[in-house]
């Protein structure tokens, strides 16, 4: 049977880590729901929604440098084991709200910074860890299956934490602590023998470390960034709510359908990726796949039709999943060992920025110039970003096949 796994899965550490990120990911959007239907409850008012989230992003452009310094400096293992120690007593606190009530916003506003901060320490420490236990050769493949089991959360999560709070609301806190504890488990049960970074003194220089290797690094700067540009004007599916409602009006059943239907087509791609690494020149493929996703966000503005809607935002997702995985692979393959937690650090605040600012401008724009025109107008953007950009960063249009990439000089 184990002959048949993915090869990175037949590492234990490696089956355990993913362990860890799949019970993580699973548990993270099991709150989703339930926070977000018991805020919306309180006032009735979507804004609290948006202030919880708004309370989750501010501690990671805080924190995002001690937090990358720190898994650059301290077992990476532990680091992220920590992390989810702290989720563990958020879902704790989360019953306590719940039984006393839950009738006060602020708790929420609270529990949303420590959330925020428990995941601007924990993602530099675990994005950087794959590379530790898992050999270059394999880590197209390792990438891809951490995206499978952070897209089998998205997709089942939601699922699995509305039916459970539709019968008893504690207990889908109670189900996402154990899910937590046990990816804290599994997480100190990963093996790694790489060596920590020398143990230097704290300096300014030494904090923005990540920052200067990325902007040096043009191939690097130029992936990162079309995926913050491509997202932010481009990713509508923030705005799904009002096609379900007044464009295909399916209602929230179909809303659902809407928002589930990227991750479908992102889990078939990271499937695939990880049986089968990608094997054309990456840059190309980058820029391709950029474009195909405007494509797909152009189709879905205009569609009228649920199967044609559908269609779209599958292939979108399936075309970002592999954006995502040339980005990601980039970033571990060419950083420095010393440097993967710093530099993993800053990918992560402009990930987060992306889809935060994203939907914030997607429903902004949509406000000003209609639903229809924002995601059409973003589609388009898109792709004249992926077609400008070997222009702008003519490295990355370079860029070969990712098993060529090797680590660059800090």
């Amino acid at each position: 049977m184990r002959h048949r796994l993915p090869p990175p899965l037949r590492l234990r550490s490696f089956a355990l880590l993913w362990t860890s990120s799949l019970a993580n990911g699973l548990a993270q959007q099991m709150l989703v729901v339930a926070i977000g239907w018991q805020v919306y409850q309180i006032h009735k008012n979507p804004l609290d929604i948006g202030l919880v989230g708004l309370a989750e992003f501010l501690p990671l452009p805080l924190l995002a440098l001690p937090a990358g310094q720190l898994a650059d400096r301290a077992p990476r293992r532990l680091v992220v084991a920590a992390g989810l120690l702290l989720q563990v007593g958020i879902s704790a606190g989360l019953v306590v709200i719940t039984l006393s009530g839950a009738h006060a916003l602020w708790p929420f506003l609270a529990i949303g910074a420590t959330a925020g901060g428990a995941s601007a320490l924990t993602n530099p420490a675990g994005r950087s860890l794959t590379p530790e236990i898992v050999p270059a050769e394999l880590l197209p493949g390792a990438v891809a299956l951490r995206s499978v089991a952070s897209q089998i959360g998205v997709v089942v999560g939601p699922a699995i934490g509305g039916l459970v709070f539709k019968f008893e609301p504690v207990a889908v806190y109670l189900t996402a602590a154990a899910l937590f504890t046990l990816a804290v488990v599994t997480i100190l049960g990963v093996s790694s023998q790489a060596a920590r970074a020398p143990a230097t003194a704290l300096t300014w220089k030494s904090l923005v470390a990540g920052v200067d290797f990325i902007v040096r690094t043009r191939m690097l700067l130029g992936a990162i960034t079309l995926d913050l540009v491509a997202v932010l004007l481009g990713d509508s599916i923030a705005l799904a709510p009002v096609f379900a409602a007044t464009i295909l009006d399916i209602g929230p059943f179909g809303l659902g359908v809407l928002r589930a239907a990227p991750s479908v087509g992102a889990l078939l791609a990271g499937v695939l990726l990880s049986r089968r690494p990608l094997r054309f020149r990456a840059g190309p493929t980058l820029l391709g796949v950029v474009a195909a996703f405007g494509a797909m966000m152009i189709v879905f503005g205009l569609s009228r039709s649920l199967p044609l809607s559908l269609a779209a935002l599958a292939v979108s997702g399936f075309a970002d999943m592999i954006s995502m995985n040339i980005r990601a692979t980039t970033v571990l393959l060419v950083t420095p060992h010393e440097l993967q937690g710093r530099v993993s650090a800053v990918e992560w605040v402009f990930i987060s920025a992306s889809n935060e600012l994203g939907a914030f401008e997607a429903g902004a724009v949509a406000s000003l110039i209609g639903t229809v025109a924002t995601v059409v107008g973003g589609g388009v953007a898109m792709m004249g970003f992926a077609a400008s950009w070997p222009k702008l960063f003519p490295p990355l249009a370079r860029m070969g096949r990712l098993d060529e990439l090797e680590p660059e000089a800090a």
